[in-house]
């Protein structure tokens, strides 16, 4: 009822053109994996993530890029790739954490999310994406925090 309900107020159904993008840039970057290997891989998955962030209208070209600089620090581990046609960072394979481009997906603000892979759990329930519209240097430590807690480092700070 609830489908039919929102076809009448003149909601689409199914996916959206962005999310439809996403998922074609997904197909592409998993094929793209698939022709490539070891050290070669990484490298050509990093420049990937670089020349995406490059992309990126402002203000989430500035917030990708600086996030990728506190990723990559606080969380050496993680090796950049694409996911979804958006900069992510993974260990082992499986992805941790991920940003979302405000502009890509027309919301307000840009994402910065965990996978279930990150170990952020914390009782019985927490956070697992967050909103981001500006970095200050309160949230830059915070999100640094995080992405050391997600790879399991243990926080110094505290």
């Amino acid at each position: 009822m609830a489908r039919n309900k929102r076809a009448a107020d003149g909601e689409q159904e199914g996916f959206s053109a962005e999310e439809q993008a996403a998922m074609r840039e997904r197909a592409q970057e998993l094929k793209a994996a698939a022709r490539r290997s070891g050290r070669a891989k990484q490298e050509e998955e990093a420049n990937a993530v670089l020349a995406k962030i490059a992309e990126l209208p402002e203000p989430d070209r500035t917030m990708a890029a600086r996030l990728h600089t506190i990723i990559t620090t606080n969380a050496p581990a993680l090796t950049p790739r694409l996911w979804y046609g958006m900069p992510a960072y993974a260990k082992d394979g499986k992805v941790i954490c991920f940003f979302q481009s405000a502009q890509k997906f027309n919301t307000r603000y840009a994402t910065l999310g965990f996978s279930d892979a990150a170990m952020l759990d914390d009782g019985v329930m927490w956070p697992t994406a967050f909103a981001l519209t500006e970095l200050t240097p309160a949230a830059e430590a915070q999100i640094a925090a995080l992405v050391r807690r997600a790879v399991g480092v243990a926080d110094s700070s505290h």
